[in-house]
């Protein structure tokens, strides 16, 4: 079968529209970034791991709070660049990317203070292996903040969900413990967790 060239899925209109969406107004608005971090007791020195980074909605406003690295993580190089970008225009210089998933970061053991996944834990399988590896990361006592959409009870979408009560459980399965629970909007919850060991 022969495919036109304006049959073909255009991967930029798709990024964009990823972009267009992470950058949102409405995303800012129902959960701001800088509300979500001070759920975290981020100390000024802390370093901090971003999973899913995307466009930065999380690590820029999380290098401001700090003087330690704060680490973008996506797989995807173009969203890195846009974190780099921002970086560099707000004057940031505690900002590093790193392209790949969680098996590929290049950090050592017990040297993270806090990870942020958000919004992107869903996407992951196996979720039990790379919470595995976010333990391995951080130190003990360290945080895990993670921000995801409630299963819904008659779901109208595609897109796939962790509800909050198999989150928490693969969570105490990996070595953490939950010590906040909560939900800023009827369909987003929050779960923060502590190593425990």
């Amino acid at each position: 079968m022969n495919m036109k060239k304006n049959d073909k899925p255009n991967h930029m209109d798709h990024f964009k529209k990823k972009v267009g969406f992470l950058d949102s107004l409405k995303r800012r608005e129902e959960f701001p970034p800088e509300q979500q971090l001070k759920l975290l007791p981020i100390n000024n020195n802390d370093n901090i791991l971003d999973i899913g980074a995307g466009t930065g909605f999380l690590t820029i406003p999380a290098a401001k709070l700090t003087d330690g690295m704060v680490y973008a993580l996506d797989i995807d190089p173009n969203m890195l660049k846009i974190v780099y970008s921002k970086a560099t225009n707000d004057g940031l210089e505690n900002v590093r990317t790193i392209q790949g998933e969680m098996k590929d970061v290049p950090l050592s053991a017990n040297s993270i203070d806090i990870v942020l996944a958000s919004l992107v834990l869903h996407e992951i399988k196996p979720l039990s292996e790379t919470l595995q590896l976010i333990n391995q990361v951080l130190k003990v006592k360290g945080y895990l903040a993670c921000v995801e959409l409630e299963e819904e009870e008659n779901p109208n979408h595609n897109h796939p969900r962790v509800p909050s009560s198999k989150l928490e459980q693969e969570l105490n399965k990996a070595g953490f413990e939950v010590s906040k629970k909560l939900y800023p909007t009827d369909s987003i919850y929050v779960l923060i967790a502590q190593k425990q060991n």
